[in-house]
């Protein structure tokens, strides 16, 4: 049972606890956002807790490229102007968000929701390469473009993918990191993205 802050009522001290577990979130700012969302309205609060009840129940992963979407197919699988024969891999849905915002990019992506990181259990298996190899399998591929963060377990996922698709005939390239080592894609600024876009390397 949650410890109760003797100045608070157990269901603030309950709703805080829940905000503090969202990253990046601290136990002060997880009890400013439950003191705020006391402030609300009760339709407004019926509506805060109906959109991520809804958001939960209807957003799935692209059977195509793994992204988030609320339909089959996301938007930009759908897209026919979209140059199918390059693929960029990244980490996770927030990634295609920043390498769109660049709006240079015309291929398509494919999502592994996650990096191999051995220390924190997370291994090859439950990544989506599996699905990604599917994809490839099916022919069109001409590149795929490895864009994982520049972190150990980045590179780490970056090589091991790598090394999978060489024997396809696939050529496989690294983002030209113009961006510093320990850089967090999403927070890149969009020139820096481009630019690394158009200097990657085959690896």
């Amino acid at each position: 049972m949650p410890a109760q802050n003797g100045a608070n009522a157990l269901p603030l001290t309950i709703l805080a606890e829940q905000f503090a577990k969202l990253p990046g979130i601290g136990m002060k700012t997880a009890q400013r956002l439950a003191y705020f969302v006391m402030s609300m309205s009760e339709d407004e609060a019926k509506a805060f807790a109906d959109a991520i009840v809804r958001a939960h129940k209807t957003v799935h992963a692209c059977k195509i490229c793994q992204n988030l979407t609320d339909r089959e197919i996301c938007p930009i699988c759908e897209d026919g102007t979209r140059d199918r024969s390059t693929i960029c891999v990244v980490e996770g849905p927030k990634d295609v968000s920043a390498f769109e915002r660049t709006r240079e990019y015309k291929g398509v992506y494919h999502v592994l929701h996650g990096l191999i990181s051995p220390i924190d259990g997370i291994t090859p298996d439950k990544l989506r390469i599996t699905e990604l190899l599917r994809r490839i399998q099916q022919g069109g591929v001409e590149e795929v473009i490895m864009a994982t963060n520049p972190t150990p377990e980045g590179e780490a996922t970056a090589m091991y993918i790598s090394k999978l698709l060489k024997p396809l005939g696939i050529k496989v390239t690294r983002l030209a990191f113009g961006l510093p080592i320990g850089a967090i894609l999403e927070y890149a600024d969009e020139v820096t993205l481009y630019k690394a876009l158009e200097n990657r390397n085959e690896i």
